[in-house]
């Protein structure tokens, strides 16, 4: 199970840090990724981590203002968000993929991750 937390309501050029907690599965060995989805509009890739985070990928959107992080000890995945912006409002999910079978690989596809959590609002007035 995954469980999205950290969302609020911000400023433009605020930051906020999203959390990812997993529980009842083997998350070191899952490829981890956030999502995002803005009203009216369908669910977009954000970041992804490997297995170890020696490896990651952002969206274009995001690059240079979003940091995506895990901590394989506490089962934790991250998402610092910089210099927010209004057209970054969205529903914010965490996922995971269990079916990767080595380090280094990042995921960029939606319907290659199996589970997935609920997701957390995050609001940016301008």
């Amino acid at each position: 199970q995954l469980q999205a937390s950290g969302g609020g309501l911000v400023q433009a050029g605020g930051s906020l840090r999203l959390s990812c907690a997993a529980s009842g599965g083997t998350f070191s060995t899952c490829v981890m990724g956030w999502f995002r989805q803005a009203p009216g509009k369908g669910r977009e890739f954000v970041a992804s981590i490997s297995w170890s985070g020696d490896a990651t990928h952002y969206a274009d959107f995001v690059k240079g203002r979003f940091t995506i992080s895990r901590d394989n000890a506490k089962n934790m995945l991250y998402l610092q968000m910089n210099n927010l912006k209004p057209e970054d409002t969205a529903v914010y999910y965490c996922a995971a993929d269990q079916g990767v079978w080595r380090d280094s690989v990042v995921v960029v596809t939606e319907n290659e991750y199996d589970c997935w959590g609920r997701g957390t609002q995050v609001t940016v007035s301008s």
